[in-house]
């Protein structure tokens, strides 16, 4: 990737950024002005904490790029002092400025640090317990799920589950439950014939309960604050910042939401009575938030879910708002969220972690 990618003008929009950014392999964007000198920096966490107060994706990232980043001169730095910025500012990426203050590269966390300890490289730290809902028959991807349960399937030489483990790995999570049920004793094998540096718990469901309804399993396994996540989903986020907002906002239930654009390949007609058309709309886009599959919830929630009864986490989340309890989201770039969960997506999928 060439720097230039990175770059954006001040003057840009928020929506604008956000799709620069799923373009880049960065989770960052470095702001220029007209005759590219270095102004700042723009990072998908900026974007967020901004519209979580009410900010606009039309508005300008003006209002909101970091205007006093850590940077490196060229030719004057060592690796050590590198490693200290990357560590002290929690940070993935320093760019390199020359004397006339143009970016002209830049060094990653990535690159710095490699080690074959997965949970060593963490850039945030997390001891929540995780729990991950594997138990669904997933029609999806039939006919793959006639023979083996979705949390099975491959991607690449580790199956989906092991996969979803490891992104939680890379934050020092530690303690995992599966929430299992179709086909769940092959996943209990799995797990018991696997080395592996970290807890694994299986429990099973005597009937299907949908994406809440298994979490009433978990019992006194939870004291406090745990993540879920459905088994056909990734989602890059800082857990650690998740969790940090969602005690900082006296949230029951934070749901990880993702923004998603969408151009309709159809002029959109705009009529009034009798026909009168007001509006033509070529191709016109949109942005929106979806359901990303994973959350943060306390332990509160579990007195919520019926016993034995299918239950999706939708239903939770009205429930808790019914009975006067916080619910809100942390919304991630579209690019951070990534679907396994039905042929389509699975084949994207499998491309997309091939090159990340």
């Amino acid at each position: 990737m060439l720097i230039n990618d990175m770059f954006i003008n001040e003057t840009n929009c928020v929506k604008e950024a956000l799709k620069k950014l799923n373009k880049t392999a960065e989770k960052v964007l470095l702001v220029v002005d007209k005759e590219d000198k270095f102004l700042g920096t723009i990072t998908d966490g900026d974007i967020r904490r901004f519209i979580l107060k009410g900010g606009g994706l039309e508005n300008n990232i003006a209002e909101i790029y970091n205007k006093n980043p850590s940077y490196l001169r060229k030719g004057k730095f060592s690796m050590k002092k590198v490693k200290n910025i990357l560590i002290k500012d929690k940070i993935e990426l320093i760019p390199i400025l020359d004397r006339d203050n143009r970016a002209v590269d830049f060094v990653t966390w990535s690159q710095v640090f490699s080690s074959t300890d997965i949970s060593s490289i963490a850039t945030s730290r997390i001891e929540t317990p995780v729990v991950i809902m594997a138990g669904g028959k997933s029609t999806r991807l039939e006919p793959f799920t006639k023979i083996f349960p979705k949390p099975l399937i491959p991607i690449g030489d580790k199956p989906m589950i092991e996969v979803i483990i490891d992104e939680f790995r890379k934050q020092g999570a530690s303690k995992f439950s599966l929430i299992t049920n179709y086909k769940g004793e092959m996943i209990e094998y799995y797990f018991k014939n696997t080395d592996k540096d970290y807890e694994v718990s299986c429990l099973r469901e005597d009937s299907f309960g949908g994406t809440a309804g298994g979490l009433k399993l978990l019992g006194n396994e939870i004291d406090d604050v745990f993540i879920v996540s459905n088994c056909d989903v990734i989602v890059r986020a800082n857990f650690e910042e998740v969790i940090e907002l969602h005690r900082e906002r006296e949230a029951s239930l934070t749901v990880l939401s993702s923004f998603q654009h969408y151009r309709i390949p159809y002029g959109i007609v705009k009529f009034e009575k009798e026909g009168k058309v007001i509006d033509i709309l070529e191709k016109p886009e949109y942005t929106f938030t979806v359901n990303a599959g994973v959350y943060v919830l306390n332990k509160e929630c579990l007195s919520f879910i019926p016993d034995r009864t299918y239950f999706d986490m939708t239903e939770l989340a009205k429930k808790l708002i019914e009975n006067g309890k916080k619910v809100v989201t942390y919304p991630v770039n579209e690019d951070d969220y990534i679907d396994i969960g039905q042929w389509e997506e699975y084949k994207k999928s499998v491309e997309k972690l091939r090159v990340l």
